[in-house]
């Protein structure tokens, strides 16, 4: 798990060993150390509770607002350079490169606006590199409105200032891709963002199909649709086939946390194997694109994202 990029597939004993590997692994006791925390006796049940709590208390900076909304906090040197060496360790900074030549399928998945473009940039970018698709390219978000801070993130990077987060991928698939129209289309306005979705299918020349797709949420009256939201929707899509090698594209400070929703939303259920990667700054394709600068503070709020995500993983496995 600390190198999120690792294929895995479904055994429940195999996730499990990965999960207690990063959960306590050396890098995160001295985090909980550092900031106060005592760790807990019992099992991993017990220390995924515990770190839930716990980082609640500690690293939750969004206090339920969406990502661009989170205060920063007020970290000193010391414990900034703790917390970056903390975040790399972890998998959550460098990042890495598929492992594989082929997969049955290409998922891009969406995140703030900057991200969008970037992740959607990077999936063609490894297409063109050479990398075999045999099913679908699958750019995943939702009607999530766009922040001033989005909009405005866009536009000095002379991009379309769209209204939602699913508008700025299928932008995106457009501009990239070299596709107007899309081949296929379908979706329901159901009136509210929670409760709608849209789908539409491209097919550029030489490339596999790219399906834009934006889900409901699973909780429409709490909250919007999440990752995990987005990727089963997606799986109701297609079809998915045991031992499936599907390849997650997101930023390498999301990696542990998706790719463990990917695990619990498709490799379990499905039986396929999932890979995350993350996009590589370094790429020239993708040196003009808008770029977001991540605090120390922001690594900490994503090392909890992942314990959560971790933890709802476990308790699937469990629960069986």
């Amino acid at each position: 798990m600390q190198r999120a990029a690792a294929s895995t597939g479904p055994d429940d004993a195999r996730i499990t060993v990965d999960v207690r590997a990063w959960v306590c692994s050396t890098p995160l006791r001295g985090l909980v150390a550092h900031f106060g925390g005592d760790w807990p006796d019992g099992d991993l049940t017990a220390a995924l509770r515990f770190l839930d709590d716990f980082s609640a208390q500690h690293w939750d900076f969004r206090g339920g607002r969406e990502r661009p909304d989170a205060r920063e906090p007020d970290l000193g040197p010391a414990t900034a350079t703790l917390v970056l060496d903390a975040a790399a360790a972890l998998g959550l900074i460098h990042p890495v490169p598929p492992t594989r030549d082929a997969y049955a399928h290409l998922v891009v998945l969406g995140g703030l606006a900057h991200a969008c473009v970037r992740r959607v940039a990077y999936a063609a970018h490894l297409l063109r590199a050479g990398l075999t698709v045999g099913g679908e390219v699958a750019v995943l978000g939702s009607f999530r409105p766009l922040s001033e801070w989005e909009r405005a993130t866009l536009a000095d990077a002379g991009l379309p200032a769209e209204d939602t987060e699913v508008d700025v991928l299928d932008s995106a698939v457009r501009r990239v891709f070299g596709v107007a129209a899309p081949a296929e289309q379908d979706g329901v306005d159901a009136g509210h963002p929670h409760h709608s979705w849209s789908s539409r299918t491209y097919r550029p020349a030489g490339l596999p199909a790219v399906r834009v797709l934006a889900a409901p949420s699973s909780e429409p009256h709490r909250r919007r649709a999440h990752t995990a939201d987005t990727q089963r929707f997606w799986a109701g899509h297609v079809q998915l086939a045991p031992d499936d090698a599907v390849l997650l594209v997101t930023a390498p400070i999301y990696m542990p946390f998706q790719h463990c929703d990917a695990l619990r939303t498709l490799a379990v259920p499905y039986g396929c194997e999932i890979e995350t990667v993350g996009v590589d700054p370094t790429l020239a394709d993708l040196a003009r694109l808008p770029e977001q600068t991540l605090s120390p503070g922001r690594y900490l709020q994503e090392i909890r994202s992942a314990i959560r995500s971790m933890r709802a993983l476990h308790a699937a496995l469990v629960a069986g």
